[in-house]
């Protein structure tokens, strides 16, 4: 299926977008091929999206849009560790864990960690504003950070003091 061209995209979604073949394909997909169109089971079979079986009977070939996916997917982007670590443990922009090994939490840690500008000085009503964007347990992240040597403490007053610096 190498060289689909944007052609037989458009032939494809062109027959889902006439009612007669839209609906024969429905019917085709939950399993009634009787009564159908002769002209839009023919046309659907010309897409791809249908086929005459061993059996003589219809059937639908969804499997044809897989195929169109796969050959016009991009090829799959290279992830460094540490990208693939963010990508596993955030979630929109959540932390869906804290449970993670101690490694792996180091590379959430320090993404976390550059949310603060290094030489800013914060009160921890802050700190606690902008933990709580990743997690409902500030509390647990912000003990994290300082225990890590990411963020420094106080009298109740933070300040980045590790992790890597955005240039």
């Amino acid at each position: 299926m190498v060289g689909v061209n944007d052609d037989e995209i458009r032939r494809v979604l062109g027959l889902l977008y006439q009612e007669d073949t839209l609906r024969t394909f429905a019917a085709l997909v939950l399993g009634d091929a009787g009564g159908q169109s002769p002209k839009a089971l023919r046309k659907l079979a010309a897409g791809g999206l249908a086929a005459y079986d061993e059996s003589g009977k219809w059937r639908a070939t969804p499997e044809r849009f897989r195929e169109l996916l796969r050959a016009r997917a991009e090829p799959a982007e290279e992830l460094s560790a540490e990208e693939r670590v963010l990508r596993t443990f955030l979630v929109d922009g959540r932390l869906t864990t804290m449970g993670m090994r101690r490694d792996k939490r180091l590379v959430v840690l320090r993404y976390i960690a550059m949310v603060f500008e290094p030489g800013v000085r914060y009160p921890e009503k802050d700190v606690n504003v902008a933990l709580r964007a990743f997690h409902d347990d500030y509390a647990a992240l912000r003990r994290y950070l300082v225990d890590e040597g990411l963020l420094s403490r106080e009298d109740n007053v933070y300040w980045r003091s590790g992790g890597p610096v955005q240039i």
